[in-house]
């Protein structure tokens, strides 16, 4: 008589590695895009600077280039807006609750978490930038076509936004989530207005005038300006990386996982 033998099919295990990023970063993205203030932060704000720069009258907007200048303007306020603000407010509470030592204890691992965090905050940004970028051309905004440029504006853009996550993360992982809520929209607030997102270093006078070329905020808002004038400047890309190495090392050595 034979033995019997068990059929323990569909056997239990993880999902590959790839599969499990991908899933956390699409969970991630529905919750980005669900949440109303994320979604006014990245989308209604930045439309509602594009059509009153349409509407208002020429000489109100001309401190702003027109919807020429405005429009990499706004490009870079929502990258700003996604990047660091919504990162540090949603991981902040995230911690506080738990959610990211329980995630962390999964097969999934503390580095699928990042992964996946990264991948969704990549498809908000480019989901931003595209929707963003249609709108102003509808509304007239005509860049400059030269290719080098562009790259450039693209390399800026990607630096900035692991720049801008990784100080957002760093700000969640050190200080309690309410009091992350409140410095993260304090400094949104303060750089959107003083750090040459919207308008650029030339129009700052004195010392702060002569700070701001040196801040990431200003460096993405410049490049992608030059981009759609058709102008290189990779200066702009050396504070980027600069702000992001000294972002990655802070946000490595002060994150916490529990709170």
């Amino acid at each position: 008589m034979s033995a019997a033998t068990l059929d323990l099919s569909p056997a239990p295990g993880a999902a590959a590695a790839p599969s499990r990023v991908l899933r956390q970063a699409r969970t991630e993205f529905l919750l980005l895009v669900r949440n109303g203030e994320q979604l006014l932060l990245a989308l209604v704000v930045p439309l509602g600077v594009l059509l009153l720069a349409r509407v208002a009258p020429a000489d109100l907007t001309a401190r702003f280039g027109g919807l020429q200048g405005l429009a990499p303007s706004v490009l870079a306020l929502a990258v700003w807006s996604s990047a660091f603000t919504s990162t540090a407010i949603a991981t902040g509470f995230e911690r506080r609750y738990g959610v990211l030592e329980r995630l962390a204890s999964t097969p999934l691992g503390r580095s699928g978490l990042v992964l996946g965090k990264a991948v969704a905050l990549l498809w908000v940004v480019l989901a931003q930038l595209l929707v963003l970028g249609v709108a102003a051309l509808a509304l007239g905004w005509r860049p400059a076509g030269e290719p080098l440029p562009w790259l450039a504006g693209v390399a800026a853009v990607a630096l900035a936004v692991v720049c801008f996550a990784a100080w957002g993360l760093a700000l969640a992982g050190a200080l309690r989530a309410e009091v992350t809520l409140a410095v993260a929209n304090l400094v949104y607030l303060l750089l959107a207005a003083t750090g040459a997102l919207v308008l650029g270093p030339e129009n700052y006078p004195g010392v702060w005038g002569a700070v701001v070329p040196a801040l990431p905020t200003a460096a993405l808002g410049e490049s992608l300006r030059n981009a759609s004038a058709g102008v290189v400047d990779a200066s702009h890309l050396v504070v980027l990386l600069v702000w992001t190495l000294l972002g990655l090392l802070i946000a490595r050595r002060s994150f916490r996982w529990t709170a």
